[in-house]
């Protein structure tokens, strides 16, 4: 029973961990993320309340796995293409200026040879892809030019791990075991099976589980998909952050792309607190006091020399002052990646183990240093507006959020297309999501009812949200959903019958209609068109109707369903019944009360 209480004990410390120093730090205006390092400190070093933060920091890992497919559920493959020139261009020019920079004040030190000290420079280059992605998402800047900018080149040094790792054997003189162009070529034959299942696997997968209606099989199956991904990718050399991408930008243009993202982002943000928790549990205060000296000097000249290096690159290739501040000051630290490289170049004898300690310790403190960085470097903005990056994805960002694409949806969805404005379309049925693909609509599978799915879907964007689901709990679950959360949108619903437009309007929806409203006064108008009536009257007649019906609905919302019953025109009949009635006639119920539908929407 000692190993579950263990493992009990810890998840609660780190837990608490997070609980206590998130909210702290953030009122502070220190950042969330410099709280969680603070709160791995405490916990570990100083009180050793844990001592295994590697362990902890293998399995946290896959908070920066599912930080990328999130990101990467964002991007289409379009988009990607787009960004190709910062991906393969800038961040070429970083690595490799940074390394060599590096490299050539590592050998200088006199710490290490230059075999050493390349693996030394190379991997101080790389930078914490989990730090900065997270400073991003808490700024809201992922989506501004900067923040592209920033990501092109944590994504090349993703890819750069393949190629450092192959140096590390080329320089150990082929001790290791494997060979540079036969691991290369196992990387290129993952990512290439990655696309391939990613375009023909993975959307019909969702699409047989949605049928289902298991929420908790959705769920199951978007973890089997990242973390299957991320082992692939892990199998082949890459890293699993790379996979879980990959995955994701396979993904970005499938109707389930709101719901994945939804069911993701709950594990993502805790294993994520967890992860930066674990790099505060490992540090080692050992190596830094007995290299107190050392430390000082080269954590400061690591992260200066790396953002100069950045700032120059940027403005070079186009960036503004602003931005590239912003970038130079968001990159400096030492990556998670450098701890594999110095781990692995540690084992080959290119460096003592004592020495690959050291540089842990110092992307470790650089890491720590990176949220204070990012503060300071506010101070030396020129003070312009930030530029920020138009939405290039469909779905989030829309000004029409509409929510069930009932047959009353997808009338109004064509008015809202040829007016010239995006709509964002979310429905619960999988079948309605199939059969609309097949007339080229695209709508996203998601439970409208959920926080979580509308989050997903934009609506903090979105300026009016259209609910025409077809059932009146439904509906109502999602109108009070939004008015506690969303008050700035406004919502235009499709109303089950005249009762619930009268209660939709106590509830103070900005427009409500019921469906069959404008299709029945049309009905009649060409009906009495037919009896001879001309077509003039027959309008006049029709607008008539139409405002003595608004008018009972203003007395009704006020005072009560009996209210304007004598705008009614009624020719009063008497039938004698055949048979002798089951049931006694409720007088009390408004003869126009509904329009409620027997059938299922299209």
């Amino acid at each position: 029973m000692s190993e579950p209480n263990t493992l009990f004990t810890e998840t609660i410390l780190l837990l608490g961990g997070a609980v206590v120093s998130a909210p702290i730090f953030k009122r502070l205006g220190l950042g969330t993320v410099l709280g969680y390092l603070a709160a791995g400190v405490v916990i570990g070093p100083i009180f050793h309340g844990l001592t295994d933060g590697e362990q902890i920091l293998d399995v946290a890992e896959l908070g920066v796995v599912f930080l990328l497919f999130i990101i990467g559920l964002e991007l289409k493959p379009t988009r990607l293409w787009q960004m190709r020139r910062d991906i393969f261009g800038l961040g070429t020019a970083q690595v490799v200026t940074t390394g060599l920079l590096l490299t050539l004040l590592t050998y200088l030190s006199g710490v290490l040879d230059w075999r050493g000290s390349i693996v030394a420079g190379f991997g101080l280059a790389l930078s914490s892809t989990a730090f900065a992605m997270q400073i991003l998402e808490d700024e809201g800047d992922v989506n501004t030019r900067y923040g592209q900018r920033s990501f092109s080149m944590l994504l090349f040094q993703d890819l750069a791990i393949v190629p450092l790792l192959a140096l590390v054997s080329i320089l150990d003189g082929g001790k290791s075991s494997g060979t540079p162009l036969l691991d290369f070529a196992i990387a290129i034959a993952a990512v290439a099976a990655m696309i391939v299942m990613g375009r023909y696997l993975l959307t019909p997968l969702f699409q047989i589980i949605a049928r289902t209606g298991a929420r908790e099989a959705m769920i199951a199956a978007a973890l089997f998909v990242v973390m299957g991904s991320a082992s692939l990718m892990q199998l082949a050399g890459l890293s699993m952050a790379m996979g879980a991408f990959l995955s994701g930008v396979m993904l970005a243009e499938s109707s389930y792309r709101h719901e994945l993202e939804a069911d993701i982002e709950p594990f993502r943000g805790v294993l994520l607190a967890i992860f930066f928790i674990a790099v505060g549990l490992s540090i080692e205060l050992e190596v830094l006091r007995d290299n107190a000296l050392f430390i000082i000097v080269a954590v400061p000249v690591v992260m200066a020399a790396k953002a100069l290096v950045i700032y120059v690159l940027c403005r070079a290739t186009g960036s503004p002052h602003d931005d590239a501040i912003r970038i130079a000051f968001l990159l400096p630290q030492g990556g998670e990646f450098g701890f594999v490289l110095f781990s692995a170049a540690g084992i080959a004898g290119l460096m003592p183990t004592s020495t690959a300690s050291l540089l842990i310790a110092i992307v470790t403190l650089s890491m720590a240093l990176t949220p204070i960085g990012t503060m300071l470097a506010k101070r030396l903005l020129s003070g312009k507006e930030q530029e920020t990056l138009d939405e290039d994805f469909e779905g989030a960002g829309a000004d029409v959020l509409m929510v069930g694409f009932s047959r009353f949806g997808q009338i109004a969805a064509q008015i809202l297309l040829a007016g010239g404005r995006d709509v964002t379309v979310i429905d619960f049925s999988a079948d309605r999501i199939r059969q609309a693909s097949s007339f080229g609509f695209r709508i996203y599978f998601g439970d409208g009812t959920r926080k979580d799915v509308l989050r997903a879907a934009g609506i903090d964007r979105a300026k009016i949200v259209v609910v025409s689901t077809q059932k009146r709990e439904i509906t109502d679950k999602i109108i009070e959903l939004v008015q506690a959360d969303y008050p700035h949108a406004k919502i235009f619903v499709r109303s089950y019958d005249r009762i619930h437009s009268i209660a939709l309007r106590n509830l103070n929806v900005d427009y409500e209609l019921r469906e069959t409203l404008e299709s029945g006064l049309l009905f009649g108008r060409r009906t009495l068109e037919a009896l001879g009536v001309s077509e003039a009257d027959a309008y006049e007649i029709g607008e008539d109707i139409r405002k003595r019906d608004e008018q009972r609905l203003v007395l009704q919302v006020s005072e009560g369903l009996q209210a304007g019953r004598d705008m009614l025109f009624s020719k009063p009949v008497r039938p004698e019944p055949l048979v002798k009635p089951k049931r006694a006639a409720n007088f009390d119920e408004d003869p126009l009360a509904g329009t409620a539908e027997v059938t299922a929407d299209a």
